[in-house]
């Protein structure tokens, strides 16, 4: 399995990470509707790591947005490329990811993470930076809300309530399962808010989290687990 190094000029430290977002996040087009929900192909990434080893693993699976099958897959390997710094995940994780990406045959169409967009404190999550660098609409689902505040949602599957920064709405907590705790949904480039929890409630049909994050966590795990077993030559 290659092993993929982190690219030639890659921010070094947290001084240069936050010049990259303060410059690539007056990219970030938040006016787009994004494709029609349950149309074309819907794509999941997610990263696993092996800190001791200095390995992350990322996965990216194509759905059919309308069925839910999945149509293609493909991980990479790669070198951790940043510290672990709160703000910063998407330097450790974007060149795996962006690998992975670029190993897919079919689609991508829109793509969602396992993390965030807007609902970030610099408004540039992983879902933000990979839209702009990739061009692709993008929207973030994570599990818990950040250093964000906001109220529960209704228990019924489909309430939502705003995730906030002060009075800024920077994304959603959407309930996608009746009584079961909601997801934190924000638009990452080239979607809507809207359309962000619209396209997650459609992922969502039977459990809490995505079937794009369900496949592509699974996924990244078994790669990573993969490349630690022949990097030990077991």
């Amino acid at each position: 399995m290659t092993i993929i190094e982190t690219p030639a000029g890659w921010p070094a430290d947290e001084t240069e990470a936050l010049a990259v977002q303060d410059r690539l996040r007056t990219r970030v087009v938040l006016d787009e509707p994004g494709p029609p929900v349950g149309t074309g192909l819907v794509t999941g990434v997610d990263v696993a790591y092996d800190d001791e080893r200095d390995l992350v693993a990322a996965a990216a699976v194509v759905l059919d947005a309308r069925t839910l099958d999945v149509v293609d897959r493909a991980t990479a390997v790669g070198r951790v490329a940043f510290p672990y710094v709160p703000g910063l995940l998407a330097f450790r994780e974007l060149p795996a990811v962006l690998a992975a990406l670029d190993a897919l045959s079919a689609g991508p169409g829109l793509v969602v993470c396992d993390g965030y967009g807007q609902a970030h404190p610099r408004r540039f999550g992983l879902a933000s930076h990979l839209g702009v660098l990739t061009g692709l609409p993008v929207l973030g689902v994570a599990k818990n809300p950040f250093t964000f505040t906001y109220e529960q949602p209704g228990p019924a599957r489909g309430a939502t309530s705003p995730l906030l920064a002060g009075t800024e709405e920077v994304g959603r907590a959407v309930r996608t399962r009746d009584g079961v705790k909601p997801v934190f949904v924000s638009a990452g480039h080239r979607i809507t808010l809207d359309g962000a929890c619209a396209h997650t409630l459609a992922l969502t049909p039977r459990y809490r989290l995505p079937e794009t994050t369900r496949h592509a966590d699974a996924l990244c795990r078994g790669a990573l687990a993969e490349a630690v077993r022949r990097g030990s030559g077991a």
